[in-house]
């Protein structure tokens, strides 16, 4: 990939930490390594801690931790995110903008 196709993004992630057992920065890690199989660049985390969710959807689950991602990647990145982990359990929500 050449460097003018390369294209800066933020990815924001909810994650759902309910039934996950280990600590929340192997997770937050092996996310990385997820972005990065992908082809991209990951060039900031910033994980923001456990937020209580201004409108609870779920009862059973009234907050979520949110991390933010700063990638490098081309134009193609933020539906191969989608996909990536649209069945992944630990990820409740991703919102991926170009910055």
């Amino acid at each position: 990939m050449s460097q003018t196709a390369t294209k800066r993004y933020r990815a924001n992630f909810i994650l759902d930490t309910r039934n996950y057992t280990e600590s929340i920065e192997t997770l937050i890690e092996s996310i990385s390594e997820a972005i990065t199989s992908l082809g991209a660049t990951v060039t900031k985390v910033d994980n923001k801690g456990s937020q209580d969710f201004i409108r609870v959807t779920d009862r059973r689950m009234p907050s979520g931790v949110y991390v933010n991602y700063e990638i490098e990647a081309g134009p193609e990145i933020p539906a191969q995110m989608q996909e990536k982990f649209r069945l992944d359990k630990t990820v409740n929500r991703i919102l991926v903008q170009s910055i």
